[in-house]
């Protein structure tokens, strides 16, 4: 296979245990379907829950033609600027590829981190009603689902301690008084 922007070869590579194909010239990544995901969930396991799903918020995307083609399919790929990320995915509807230029793939993990690090008490609330939902009606397996319920309890008991650090005194203080035998 070859890069889509400069049509140097392509490798395999991993991203933790994700193969992915990267151009030996101008090392931007080929991610087949589903493998953006998994490699963001392997690189980050905290932010397995937060679903960076390509067409979950269209109305956050900027779209336009792009003239590069699938390095797998040889159809035109469409450019979404992401939100705020300030990355371009460059995605093929055809096979759901995802080419990212290089840096854009630690682009997307940086945004995501901040995106959980500046959410609200009320955000976590309704993401683990949401999530506790998804253990019972959600697509992934029920294992899946309730280990992304249980980081999300997680990071809502971080920012809750974050922002009430005397509580969390209390807390430490209790259990170091009153140990569970």
């Amino acid at each position: 296979m070859n890069c889509p922007k400069c049509s140097a070869p392509m490798e395999i590579q991993k991203i933790e245990d994700v193969e992915i194909d990267k151009c030996s010239n101008c090392s931007g990544i080929w991610f087949e379907q589903d493998e953006l995901r998994a490699a963001k969930d392997k690189t980050e396991p905290d932010l397995n829950w937060m679903d960076f799903e390509i067409w979950k918020n269209a109305d956050k995307f900027i779209f336009s033609q792009k003239p590069i083609q699938c390095p797998k399919c040889e159809l035109d790929m469409v450019q979404i600027d992401y939100d705020k990320t300030n990355v371009e995915i460059d995605y093929c509807p055809k096979c759901q590829g995802a080419w990212l230029d290089e840096g854009e793939f630690k682009n997307i993990i940086a945004f995501l981190n901040s995106e959980l690090a500046n959410k609200s008490i009320p955000d976590y609330i309704s993401a683990s009603l949401e999530e506790g939902f998804e253990i019972v009606t959600g697509p992934e397996s029920f294992m899946s689902e309730w280990k992304d319920f249980m980081t999300v309890l997680r990071m809502f008991q971080y920012r809750f301690f974050i922002l009430n650090p005397e509580l969390q005194d209390t807390v430490v203080n209790v259990q170091q008084n009153f140990p569970l035998k």
